[in-house]
């Protein structure tokens, strides 16, 4: 595993992993949100990005950093994703592993009207809470896209049509190859995304 700032990441990253993460706000209650961690490359440490003027981009830039868990349940994510999550505490019960960061801002540009930061993750602490074997599911991999898209729904720079195409695709997938789980998850989705589809 990769050394961060004083500890390791819990898990190998690589290319962008879907993650939760949790950010403490003013009102001393952690925000859960869904962050892609890009895995580091060769001397650097991990990033991410923020899109626009969010919970997360606001606690990272208040607290300095955060909570990134690495969770495998669906409706956890979607919620994450989608709509304000808050709580008490900064590990989700979802979470098989996780690493407290030390986020740093390295940049900002604009996409199209909307400003994106660039942030460095570095762990400081971290820890595995469970270890099973994993599996690739098709109906959890529609899901994560589908929070993608839905978080899109309503930004000019993308088009609304085209992403409404691509969250029934995702739902027929949830529909064909997903587990029950999945199919309340993408329920989720459904009921947080701006309009539906």
């Amino acid at each position: 595993m990769r050394r961060g700032g004083d500890a390791d990441w819990p898990v190998d990253l690589a290319g962008v992993t879907e993650t939760v993460v949790a950010t403490l706000g003013p009102n001393d209650r952690w925000n859960l949100a869904a962050l892609g961690v890009h895995a580091p490359t060769e001397g650097e440490p991990a990033t991410a990005t923020t899109w626009g003027n969010t919970r997360t981009r606001r606690n990272f830039l208040r607290e300095g950093g955060g909570v990134v868990q690495f969770v495998a349940d669906p409706v956890v994510f979607a919620d994450a994703a989608l709509s304000v999550l808050e709580r008490e505490d900064p590990v989700s019960d979802a979470a098989d592993a996780w690493a407290r960061v030390e986020a740093e801002r390295v940049g900002a540009d604009d996409d199209e009207g909307t400003r994106r930061e660039h942030w460095a993750l570095r762990p400081v602490e971290s820890a595995v809470v469970r270890e099973s074997p994993r599996t690739v599911d098709r109906g959890f991999c529609a899901v994560v896209e589908a929070t993608v898209a839905a978080s899109r729904l309503g930004v000019a720079a993308y088009d609304t049509d085209a992403l409404r195409d691509r969250l029934r695709y995702f739902e027929s997938v949830v529909e064909s190859a997903g587990s029950d789980r999945e199919r309340e998850a993408m329920a989720r989705v459904r009921e947080h995304a701006d309009g539906g589809w």
